[in-house]
């Protein structure tokens, strides 16, 4: 990813699939999955939780847990995993359970693109949702390194929600970065459409996650995984680990 006109490149990418389309070495590459994954870590580690290992299969989730003693967590198609303890929902990890405590987590999307960005060379990944999008932009600009927003999508198809906070962060930093990129556009104009009831355009527009989640009785999870800034920290991946940047600074 280039430089032009003195501002670092901004691209986004809205599938896992489309990952390979990118140089990503010198990149920060922002995991994208609001639904529930990216919400979930941001929230854990604002409850005080000690770190975060995330995995992409549920058996390395178990033995990782066996191994560290730690609370193991996930889910396979919105629903808690066979063989884990809790699953993929910010209200599952409040300060009183999880603050001090190593969380193994393994999702559908989320957790698996993270592995994807590391097996393709990324050397700085961060993970974002919209509890905690002022943290993100606030890094992505202060670092002035080329960006890439890496949405995790559905089992590789595109979905609004991700594509939604793509745009949020776009609209905010847009100003500090060259943006040559259609993706980014078109997730910028899709948040200016919804950007006054992100839960009301996910419902009129039948987002297929949210549909998902509805199903399970999850509405609650999913207006408070669209509400800004409520677990504002920027959860960083440093030697196999999702930590609390301002622990290690």
């Amino acid at each position: 990813m280039s430089l032009s006109n003195n501002k670092p490149s901004l691209y986004t990418s809205f599938s896992p699939a489309l990952l390979n389309l990118y140089d990503i070495s010198n990149s920060v590459v922002v995991i994208i999955d609001v639904l529930r994954a990216t919400s979930t870590i941001a929230t854990a580690l604002f409850n005080g939780a000690k770190e975060i290992i995330p995995v992409d299969s549920v058996d390395e989730c178990i033995r990782i847990g066996k191994q560290m003693n730690a609370i193991t967590a996930g889910e396979r198609d919105g629903k808690v995993a066979e063989g884990l303890q809790y699953g993929n929902s910010p209200f599952e990890y409040p300060e009183s359970f999880i603050a001090g405590k190593t969380l193994v987590l393994t999702t559908t999307n989320g957790t698996k693109l993270l592995h994807m960005a590391l097996a393709k060379g990324a050397n700085e990944i961060i993970t974002g949702a919209f509890a905690n999008i002022d943290a993100v932009c606030d890094y992505l600009v202060k670092t002035g390194k080329p960006v890439l927003l890496a949405c995790a999508a559905w089992k590789d198809r595109i979905n609004i929600e991700d594509t939604l906070f793509a745009g949020a962060v776009i609209n905010k930093i847009k100003n500090h970065f060259d943006i040559n990129c259609d993706g980014s556009k078109i997730a910028a104009c899709l948040l200016n459409e919804a950007e006054n009831d992100l839960y009301g355009f996910m419902k009129t527009n039948q987002a297929t996650h949210f549909q998902r989640l509805t199903n399970f009785g999850l509405e609650k999870d999913i207006k408070h995984c669209l509400t800004n800034n409520t677990a504002p920290v920027l959860p960083i991946y440093q030697q196999g680990k999702l930590v609390r940047l301002n622990n290690n600074i």
